[in-house]
């Protein structure tokens, strides 16, 4: 797949204990990217957080909690990423979804995939 220089970048806040059709929502969502093709995801967990709820979430041992932020990130054309918000919008009871442009300095891939 060939990215243009010119991109655009979703990301998606959602908490780690969301799930959709009885899997992490976090989960559904990149396999839902990977199913439409978008050109890659990145799933990140945070120590800490809080949201419309102002609830803070924390990972500290004296604070622990199990609904830590979960941030998904996929980078692609803004056509692709329009496509891909409509398919997800719905699922999503609570959270942000932030798009942004980007410049895309390059997207290769090895030899190799890994799985």
């Amino acid at each position: 797949m060939v990215l243009p220089t010119e991109g655009h970048l979703l990301r998606i806040f959602i908490g780690e204990q969301d799930r959709h059709e009885g899997m992490p929502l976090w989960e559904w969502i990149l396999r839902q990217a990977r199913q439409q093709g978008l050109a890659g995801a990145t799933v990140l967990r945070g120590i800490a957080g809080f949201g419309a709820h102002s609830r803070i979430h924390t990972a500290r041992l004296e604070r622990l909690s199990v609904d830590l932020p979960i941030v998904i990130e996929i980078v692609d054309t803004i056509e692709r990423i329009e496509a891909f918000l409509s398919l997800i919008d719905t699922v999503i009871p609570e959270g942000l979804a932030t798009l942004e442009r980007v410049h895309v300095r390059f997207y290769r891939a090895g030899e190799t995939p890994h799985e």
